[in-house]
């Protein structure tokens, strides 16, 4: 296993990241009627994510403060799913891709579940 020195290291924050720029993408041919809404919406809560993993890994110092802001990119990744469902309802999603993009936010999920489960890995403080 690497050495994970930065919040860049850590494959849920590469994975939020493709993601978000997936989402931004393929939100380019939502009609313009939804740029103030679902687009916007749906952009802000896919971004957030990774943003809030990079937070969170700033904060690994207090355990309560990293395990917060993981908690609150799993929201947002959440939210993500909500809005896919939104877009896929509205039809400016086959089936296909509202499948294969809910898929990957239920992953990222996946994977911010497991880094709170294991917080005392990642919050452990080096004493030198």
């Amino acid at each position: 296993m690497a050495l994970i020195v930065s919040f860049r290291d850590l494959d849920v924050y590469k994975l939020a990241r493709e993601q978000a720029w997936r989402i931004f993408t393929i939100t380019k041919l939502f009609p313009k009627e939804e740029r103030y809404s679902l687009t916007d919406q749906i952009r802000r809560s896919s971004r957030a994510v990774d943003a809030l993993i990079a937070e969170a890994w700033a904060r690994r110092r207090y355990r309560a403060a990293f395990v917060n802001k993981i908690n609150e990119a799993m929201g947002e990744a959440m939210e993500t799913q909500a809005w896919l469902d939104q877009a896929y309802d509205c039809r400016y999603l086959d089936r296909e891709q509202h499948h294969e993009l809910d898929g990957a936010w239920q992953h990222i999920g996946a994977m911010l579940n497991k880094m709170i489960d294991r917080a005392d890995d990642f919050c452990k403080v080096s004493r030198k």
